[in-house]
């Protein structure tokens, strides 16, 4: 039997502008810190790094992020990370901002902070990197064996940002519960190279339940670029509940399926939660052991927050079985995350549960007066 095994950052901290105080949290770790991000994360957030970095005697090197997290942006980032002798990596911004940050960090063996200015999704708790290639198709991930050494989670910066992005976030916490059962009752494993923990399991239940409680509420509050307790409950759920969850407790079929979604170029504008939002209902549709009322309030809290939900709202209208074979047939082969369930996963049951999802979303946007 393998080992139970959970994995964490060393220290997360969030509040409303926190990144005003960053260079007293990033202090302690070094003090010459090399800043990844983009052009826009700059303009909103970049003034206040530099008081509190000035304040704190934090030198600063300013490396302007290329837009993916590909090895070859990760190279030239950790290239320049050896040069200037920076003891710390910061990546501040989005998802792919923070992977190509952390894998950075590893190859030069650097400290490592995660400053997400979206709660889109886990990325800034996990060991892990998405690597994805040139044209935007993802190749796979990579763990580098630690997490961050700190998390700095600004929820003004946050409450400030797209709605569409913490609409995301909510979609891929709402896969965390979902797939780490899956995994439990599999005996599967997790990744962080063993199986859940009952840590593990009660913090995947408890980002569940955060979300369907105060969900609706904290979109409406973010809607309005306020801070509200349902806003703080529900970023912890995006970024630091789902983290822990996933990598601790495991990741199935919404995930598997998620991840093959970028290899459709009309799928290219939507961002990672919205495809494990659609990925979760996939997943709910292949498991017969799943309540129809469970499987429908679960539909219906993504149709209330506006997360896609069929074909259509994912760029995929009018797609045939054919073209769906694409994604059963990786989704069914040896080694997919698909293994992660109780029961064998093939290929067309896969294909079979996204056109399920599909018109089980459309059912429930009707039932809601929106189709």
């Amino acid at each position: 039997m393998a080992h139970k095994v959970l994995i964490a950052p060393r220290k997360y901290v969030q509040g409303k502008n926190v990144f005003q105080e960053a260079g007293d949290w990033i202090k302690p770790l070094g003090s010459k810190a090399l800043v990844l991000w983009d052009k826009q994360v700059k303009k909103i957030v970049g003034e206040t790094f530099a008081a509190s970095f000035l304040k704190s005697q934090i030198e600063l090197v300013d490396v302007d992020f290329k837009g993916d997290s590909t090895k070859k942006e990760a190279a030239r980032v950790a290239g320049i990370l050896k040069e200037s002798g920076a003891g710390v990596c910061i990546g501040v911004g989005g998802g792919k901002t923070l992977d190509t940050a952390k894998a950075a960090a590893a190859a030069v063996g650097t400290r490592i902070v995660t400053c997400p200015t979206i709660a889109s999704n886990d990325s800034p708790t996990s060991s892990y990197t998405v690597w994805y290639d040139e044209e935007g198709n993802c190749m796979g991930f990579e763990s580098w064996g630690v997490n961050p050494d700190l998390v700095l989670v600004d929820t003004q910066v946050v409450a400030n940002g797209p709605v569409r992005a913490f609409v995301a976030g909510m979609g891929d916490a709402l896969g965390t519960w979902v797939e780490a059962e899956a995994c439990f009752q599999a005996r599967g494993p997790n990744l962080a190279g063993g199986t859940s923990t009952m840590v593990a399991m009660a913090i995947a239940r408890l980002c569940f339940d955060v979300l369907m409680e105060h969900g609706v509420e904290a979109k409406r509050a973010v809607e309005n670029k306020i801070v509200t307790p349902s806003v703080e409950k529900v970023v912890e759920a995006n970024v630091l509940m789902s983290g822990l969850g996933f990598e601790s407790g495991g990741v199935a079929t919404a995930h598997m399926v998620a991840n093959c979604l970028p290899s459709f170029p009309e799928c290219h504008g939507l961002m990672h939660g919205h495809e494990v939002g659609f990925g979760v209902i996939t997943q709910l549709c292949l498991d017969d052991n799943k309540k129809i009322n469970e499987v429908h309030s679960i539909v219906d809290f993504e149709v209330a927050i506006g997360l896609p939900v069929t074909f259509r709202e994912i760029g995929l209208e009018n797609i045939d079985r054919k073209r769906l074979m694409k994604i059963g047939e990786i989704c069914g082969g040896k080694g997919s995350l698909c293994e992660n369930h109780p029961f064998s996963v093939t290929a067309d049951d896969i294909v079979n549960a996204m056109i399920a999802a599909d018109l089980l979303g459309r059912e429930r946007r009707a039932a809601a007066g929106l189709d």
